[in-house]
This record gives C-alpha cells, sequence and structure tokens, in this order.
C-alpha cells in the first residue's frame, strides 16, 4: 500500500514542478531550482519532524521526491554548456543543502 501514497504524493509534485518551470525558467531555470530548494526544504523538516511511514511516504518521497527532481536539473545544466551549467548546479545544489539543513533544524 506503501506505493499508493508515493504516487498520490508525486502525483502533486511533478506538476508543481513542471509549472514552477514553465512560468520562470529562463536563461537559467530558475523554476527548477525553486522547485529543487522548497523540495529539500520540506523534506529537511519532515525528517526533523520524525516523520515516517504512511505521511513519509506520501511527503516526502512522493511530493518532495517529485518536486525536487534529479533529472530535470540535470538536463537543464546540461543543455546551459560549461559556463551556465556549473553555474545551475552551484546556484541549485549549495542553497539547497542549506535548505535541507534548516528545514531540519526548524523540525527538530
Amino acid at each position: 500500500m506503501t506505493w499508493l501514497y508515493v504516487a498520490l504524493g508525486a502525483a502533486v509534485g511533478a506538476p508543481v514542478r513542471y509549472l514552477l518551470g514553465g512560468l520562470l525558467d529562463g536563461r537559467l531555470p530558475r523554476g527548477t531550482m525553486l522547485a529543487n530548494w522548497v523540495g529539500s526544504f520540506l523534506l529537511g523538516w519532515l525528517s526533523g519532524l520524525g516523520l515516517a511511514g504512511s505521511p513519509m511516504a506520501l511527503l516526502g518521497t512522493g511530493f518532495c521526491g517529485a518536486l525536487s527532481t534529479f533529472s530535470s536539473f540535470m538536463v537543464q545544466a546540461h543543455e546551459r554548456g560549461p559556463r551556465l551549467g556549473s553555474w545551475t548546479v552551484a546556484l541549485t545544489v549549495g542553497p539547497a543543502l542549506l535548505l535541507c539543513f534548516a528545514g531540519f533544524a526548524l523540525g527538530a
């Protein structure tokens, strides 16, 4: 039954990421960056709260997993070439890690 919670969460997270990308992506993939930042913060917060089982499957694995996507992020970094691609990686990974730590601290 856990797979159903993951699928339901992903069914919400993926369209949110898609809409953010459509609205905000430009020279830099700002929509995808924002989705990754928000997903990282939320996942840190949920982990800090000690969420487990079905709620974590729905919100953590499903929603946050589909919202913050590695595949879109890497394709967009590659498409922008070495210079902008490097900026895309740096501006996504660094803040996402900090936001994950902040979310965890807030939830703990």
